[in-house]
């Protein structure tokens, strides 16, 4: 058997914890359990699976300051979001702990004649989720507590990086054995999760999302991917600088640039280009890497060695085509995976820092004549997921809104919120399927069924 070792990317030395992979056997077994367990859990009716997702919250929030040390040594992430992560994480288990009760289905009108027709919403069995290191709590509960809210049972597979996270969460949910199991491991124990579940959600990379999504298609399996997103932020001529750029200095550094979310694009539209570029450069070189742990920290470390050497080599070869570093572009004198939160302008449009996503501190500054050419630059990818547009008319800003290809348009606010209670997903290959979050996410765990009731005879 493999192991999974899971390092503090502040402190590559230090080994947060070494478990045993669970294998393809390891996997099935718990898809086993799960579904053995899954009709008692929806036997619990509403009353009894809200009470179990109530006491998931109250246990995660007594255990707070147990799990932001966790998360800022497991996954490098600064203290100041660990806990805005740890305080989303009970509120999310919060709100599906209300949904067991909500109306599920609709009653409706024959066409003819007496009798009654009905649809209903039921769960499908066992959920299978595969989530990313960079929200180690957040995602994993944004995925299991609405597919436990609606009677699933569930197998999580969380990246090898945030795997003491993951471990500690399903610990502390303390939920009957099998309603939710954790399977450490890489690729193997995914491909077994997917290929015996009833249905999939997966967050992660384009090039595993896409093999996740033919997987469970194969099977007929419903299937949600998210794979990241190429973000913009479009910034207009009498757009107030100071605030939009503090704002997109934050959607780039913040946590490095680990979040799906994150600006890694900058459009500056006619006359805002010149004095954009140099606020957005201050107000990046006042955000330096620093230790994850201290009050401060904005920018912590990348995840890993590949992870900061893939993020060095492309700005190397970028300013070697010419590029320009307005900001950082060279790795902190400190121990650990760290980059300086980094701005480039001129890189050609050829280049893959222009194109592709790098889960970084790192974006380029583009210029577009006009509105028109700004949209366009931003829609010009097959990652759309969250854009922001900085102005201060709330006319324009709508107009471009409805002209965006992305899955989230935030207006005057950084491309990186998230609110968990509304619609999560993007457009053109950075997602597939059905949304996540908040109603949507139900519809998407549980099956509808239509029942036909007709009289019985005389």
């Amino acid at each position: 058997m493999s192991t999974i070792d899971s390092y503090n990317p502040a402190d590559p030395g230090d080994l947060v914890v070494s478990v045993t992979a669970a294998g393809a056997e390891g996997v099935e077994a718990s898809i086993a359990r799960a579904r053995a367990a899954q009709r008692e859990w929806w036997a619990l009716g509403a009353a009894g699976r809200s009470a179990a997702l109530g006491k998931a919250a109250a246990a995660v929030e007594a255990a707070a300051d147990e799990l932001v040390a966790l998360t800022v040594r497991e996954v490098g992430k600064p203290v100041a979001e660990a806990r805005g992560e740890v305080a989303r994480t009970v509120a999310i288990w919060r709100y599906y702990a209300q949904a067991p009760f909500a109306a599920s289905g609709e009653v409706h009108e024959p066409a003819a004649g007496q009798g009654l027709l009905l649809t209903r919403r039921r769960p499908y069995g066992v959920a299978g989720l595969v989530t990313p290191w960079n929200f180690p709590l957040a995602i994993p509960t944004w995925k299991a507590a609405p597919a436990l809210a609606v009677g699933n049972t569930v197998v999580l597979k969380p990246a090898p990086e945030a795997t003491a996270c993951a471990l500690r969460l399903a610990e502390l949910a303390g939920l009957p054995d099998g309603v939710l199991t954790v399977v450490p491991g890489g690729g193997e124990e995914g491909a077994a999760l997917v290929a015996g579940t009833d249905v999939v959600s997966f967050t992660g990379s384009t090039a595993v999302g896409r093999q996740v999504v033919a997987a469970a298609a194969g099977r007929g399996v419903p299937v949600q991917a998210e794979m990241g997103g190429l973000n913009a932020a479009l910034v207009l001529p009498d757009a107030d600088f100071g605030q939009a750029a503090a704002q997109i200095a934050s959607a780039i550094a913040g946590y490095a640039g680990q979040k799906c979310t994150a600006t890694s694009r900058v459009i500056a539209v006619g006359d805002a280009y010149e004095p954009f570029a140099e606020a957005l450069s201050k107000a990046l070189a006042q955000v330096t890497a620093a230790d994850p742990a201290m009050a401060s920290a904005v920018c912590g470390p990348v995840i890993n060695r590949q992870a900061l050497e893939r993020l060095t080599d492309a700005i190397d070869g970028a300013r070697a085509d010419g590029a320009k570093v307005l900001a950082g572009g060279a790795r902190a004198e400190r121990d650990g995976w760290y980059l300086e939160p980094t701005l480039l302008a001129d890189v050609p449009a050829e280049h893959p820092l222009a194109s592709e996503e790098f889960f970084g501190p790192v974006a380029v500054l583009l210029a577009a004549a006009d509105l028109d050419e700004a949209i366009a630059l931003a829609n010009g990818t097959r990652h759309s997921l969250s854009t922001s547009v900085h102005s201060r008319s709330l006319d324009v800003a709508l107009a471009a809104a409805d002209r965006l290809d992305a899955g989230m348009i935030r207006i005057n606010a950084p491309s990186s919120g998230v609110d968990f209670h509304l619609p999560f997903g993007g457009a053109k290959a950075a997602s597939y399927g059905s949304r996540e979050q908040g109603r949507a996410a139900l519809d998407f765990y549980t099956a509808s069924r239509t029942v036909s009731v007709l009289p019985a005879g005389e």
